[in-house]
């Protein structure tokens, strides 16, 4: 008997592959404009940098803008709250992480770590325990124990670096990434 060679299989083998990576095509093809939606959008992505004009902002003021969709606090900080602030021992202080977009994750709640300058203090202004918005604290209307920020909510209190000091809260405020462009003028984001 002799044997006989056929290339039959090996053409449905090219078929069956052939096949597959046009379904494969066919389906990325498909799928591309959902998961291309889930993008950012032009709105959100304009969103992502602001820049905050200082100049008219006076000691002891604080301004609001908003940024990625949160508060965003821009304080002016008297000398007196500066020295508050470098006075509190980091070991005392329920979180002694930064939360600065600026420095390493482990970096300590020192007030210099908490501000690139003494003077301006910019933080997220979202609580850290349920999201609300902390009430900014002036001599005029005293909010809390420590001079920074009081949540009424649930009674979480911030001091004048925006760390935790007292409440629920379990993290200081967020210090969002930013750069200073001049001395009147800092870019967030």
């Amino acid at each position: 008997m002799a044997a006989t060679t056929s290339d039959a299989g090996t053409r449905r083998d090219f078929l069956y592959v052939a096949s597959g990576a046009i379904a494969g095509v066919g389906a990325t093809a498909m799928a591309w404009p959902f998961i291309d939606q889930m993008n950012p959008s032009a709105a959100a992505l304009a969103m992502a940098s602001t820049e905050v004009e200082l100049s008219g902002v006076q000691p002891g003021q604080q301004i609001v803008y908003k940024w990625r969709g949160h508060p965003l606090f821009v304080r002016r900080r008297t000398p007196a709250e500066i020295a508050s602030s470098k006075a509190v021992d980091v070991n005392s202080l329920p979180d002694p992480l930064a939360r600065n977009a600026n420095l390493p994750e482990a970096a300590p709640a020192t007030d210099e770590d908490r501000a690139t300058k003494p003077e301006w203090l910019i933080l997220v202004g979202v609580c850290t325990h349920l999201g609300c918005i902390p009430t900014v604290s002036t001599p005029q209307m005293p909010q809390g124990d420590y001079g920074g920020w009081l949540c009424h909510c649930h009674g979480s209190q911030y001091d004048t670096a925006g760390r935790i000091r007292k409440g629920p809260a379990p993290q200081n405020l967020a210090i969002p990434p930013y750069t200073f462009l001049s001395a009147t003028r800092v870019k967030v984001g």
